[in-house]
C-alpha cells in the first residue's frame, strides 16, 4: 500500500493510494470520522471501503484529515476539513487525467464532508455517505443534490439515529434527475460492528458496480 504525502492547505497530508494499471480506471477518494474522536483514514469502515473500491477497479486514496497521523495542521469544524478533501481530489485528478468517473465516499464525519465537496465539484459522477450524521451537522446545503448515490446507516445506530438519517433521505428524494439509494442495515450500529461489515461492503459493492455498468445518474 504506498504511502503518500501531498500538498494541502496546511501543510503536508498523509495518505494510502493504491493505483489501477488501466490509464482511465475510475477514481475515488474515502474521507474518515471525525479527528477530534479517534478518526483516522485507518478506521475499519475506511479501510474496508478503499479496498471495496479499489476491487471494483477504481484508483483509490484516502488520506488523514489535518492534524491526524503525520498531516500537518490542527482540527478546523470541517472548514478546513472541506478544503483538505478538495487538495486530496485535486492530487487524485493530477495523477489520473483520464479517469471517466470521479467518486466519493465518506464515513460519519467524514460523510458530511464528503456531501459538501460533492456540492462544489460537478466531475462527481457518485457518492457513497455511510453513517451520515444527520442529527449533528447541517445537510441543508444539499440544494439540489447534483449527484445520485447510495445513503446507508444502520438500524442500531445510537451516534447517528436512523430517523434523522430517513428525515434527510426525505428530503433529498424531493430533487428531480437524481436518485438517492437508502439502505438501512438491520441491527448494524454506527461502526458496522461485525458481522455486519461484510453487509455494508457488499451493499456498497453492488450499488457501485450497478452504476458503472448503468451510465446513469
Amino acid at each position: 500500500m504506498p504511502e503518500v504525502i501531498f500538498p494541502g492547505p496546511e501543510g503536508r497530508l498523509e495518505g494510502r493510494y493504491h493505483p489501477q494499471k488501466a490509464k482511465d480506471a475510475p477514481i475515488a477518494i474515502v474521507l474518515h470520522p471525525h479527528p477530534q474522536f479517534g478518526g483516522t483514514m485507518n478506521n475499519r469502515v475506511v479501510y474496508n471501503l478503499h479496498y471495496a473500491f479499489y476491487n471494483m477497479g477504481f484508483t483509490v486514496l484516502r488520506f488523514n484529515f489535518r492534524g491526524v497521523g503525520r498531516s500537518q495542521g490542527e482540527y478546523d469544524q470541517g472548514v478546513g476539513e472541506l478544503s483538505d478533501a478538495a487538495s486530496a481530489l485535486d492530487y487524485l485528478q493530477s495523477m489520473n487525467s483520464n479517469a471517466k468517473h470521479c467518486w466519493v465516499a465518506g464515513f460519519s464525519f467524514g460523510a458530511w464532508i464528503g456531501m459538501q465537496l460533492l456540492m462544489r465539484r460537478p466531475e462527481i459522477t457518485g457518492f457513497v455517505s455511510v453513517s451520515p450524521p444527520a442529527n449533528m451537522y447541517d445537510f441543508s446545503f444539499l440544494a439540489p443534490c447534483p449527484a445520485s448515490g447510495l445513503i446507508i446507516n444502520g438500524s442500531a445506530d445510537r451516534v447517528a439515529p436512523p430517523k434523522d438519517t430517513a428525515a434527510l433521505v426525505e428530503k433529498l428524494h424531493e430533487q428531480k434527475g437524481i436518485t438517492i439509494t437508502h439502505q438501512e442495515i438491520e441491527g448494524a450500529g454506527h461502526f458496522f460492528e461485525d458481522p455486519h461489515m461484510d453487509t455494508l461492503i457488499g451493499n456498497v459493492d453492488e450499488y457501485v458496480r450497478r452504476r458503472l455498468t448503468e451510465n446513469t445518474r
